[in-house]
This record gives C-alpha cells, sequence and structure tokens, in this order.
C-alpha cells in the first residue's frame, strides 16, 4: 500500500475539501473547523516522529486528515458503529483510497478510548465488553497509541482520557508509546 500516494489523493478529494471549514468552537474544540483542528494536531505528529517509520507517518497523517472530516455529513449523537457517525463516515470514505483494515478499524474506532473514559469518570467503571472489543478491533496498538496521543494532545483537551487509557492498557497491548510521551 502506497500510503503517501492515498494521502495525496484524500486531501485532493473534494468531499474532504467540502468539510474542512465546518464546525465552530465548542468544548473539547476550542479551535473551531475540521481544517483547524488538523493544523492544530500536525505539529503533534512532529513531536512523535523520531519513534516512528516513514510509513507510520503517512499512515497517521491519512488518519490526521481523515478521522474528523465527516462530522459534517455525520448524524449528532449516534453511537460510534452507526453507518451515519463521523467515524463511519469517515472510515467509508478513506476506503475508496486504502485497504488497510486495521487503519479502517482506526478510523472507525478513534473516539472509542474517551467515550470509554467518559462511562469511567461518570459511573467509576466502564464497559469491559467494549475495551475488549476494541483491543480486538486494534491490531497495530504503536499506531493507534500514537494517533490517540496526536487527537489528544490539543489545547481544548485534558490529558487524563490518555492517563487513564495508558493505565487500563498497561500490560495487555503491544506498544512502544507509554504515558511519558504524552505531549504538554
Amino acid at each position: 500500500m502506497d500510503y503517501a500516494s492515498a494521502f495525496q489523493l484524500v486531501i485532493a478529494d473534494p468531499r474532504y475539501q467540502r468539510n474542512l471549514d465546518w464546525g465552530e468552537a465548542r468544548p473539547g474544540h476550542p479551535e473551531g473547523t475540521v481544517r483547524a483542528h488538523i493544523a492544530e494536531i500536525e505539529p503533534n505528529l512532529e513531536v512523535l516522529k523520531p519513534k516512528l517509520s516513514d510509513t507510520e507517518v503517512w499512515k497517521l497523517k491519512l488518519l490526521i486528515h481523515t478521522h474528523d472530516s465527516f462530522k459534517a455529513d455525520s448524524k449528532p449523537g449516534v453511537p460510534i458503529t452507526d453507518p451515519a457517525s463521523h467515524a463511519s463516515l469517515a472510515k467509508s470514505f478513506l476506503a475508496d483510497f486504502c485497504d488497510d483494515v486495521d487503519l479502517l478499524a482506526m478510523v472507525q474506532f478513534h473516539d472509542e478510548p474517551f467515550a470509554l473514559w467518559r462511562q469511567f469518570e461518570s459511573k467509576g467503571s466502564y464497559n469491559q465488553q467494549r475495551m475488549a472489543a476494541l483491543r480486538g478491533n486494534i491490531t497495530d496498538w504503536n499506531l493507534f497509541l500514537a494517533f490517540n496521543i496526536i487527537d489528544g494532545c490539543t489545547d481544548g483537551k485534558s490529558r487524563e482520557p490518555l492517563q487513564w487509557l495508558f493505565r487500563e492498557l498497561d500490560g495487555r497491548v503491544d506498544s512502544t508509546f507509554t504515558a511519558a510521551d504524552i505531549i504538554g
């Protein structure tokens, strides 16, 4: 798979382009638009680059540019796996350019760790079956955790969900990334 070429096709696609200016400041995204969010998290990739291969960098660029790019077309409040969710729409879009099953799963489940953390914060526990399903759906945990760091380390987001995720996964997944890699 040529991830660099896929990236060029993604960012040139009119469907992607039309959604870049969607959004306004809101909790977790004070930067507002999808375009501003991408611009805010791209520097986080630069911070992690020394720990990544060239292929991983291109995969992460694909994730950065697709994961939230279909919020404008999504149905608010639906589950992550609903076909009308922004994650499902992003996965479907990315599938037009990429046949990497693991990367597609990462786009689909990129918000699952945060959703599980919210359950834990509000109830003191979380759905263990959902966490097990997440662990089963993702193969490359190094890449998935790198993306979570990239996406979760912005001015508008607390680092607590990431710290919680690393504590929950400690010893359960194979990754060179740790809580010490959390930016900021």
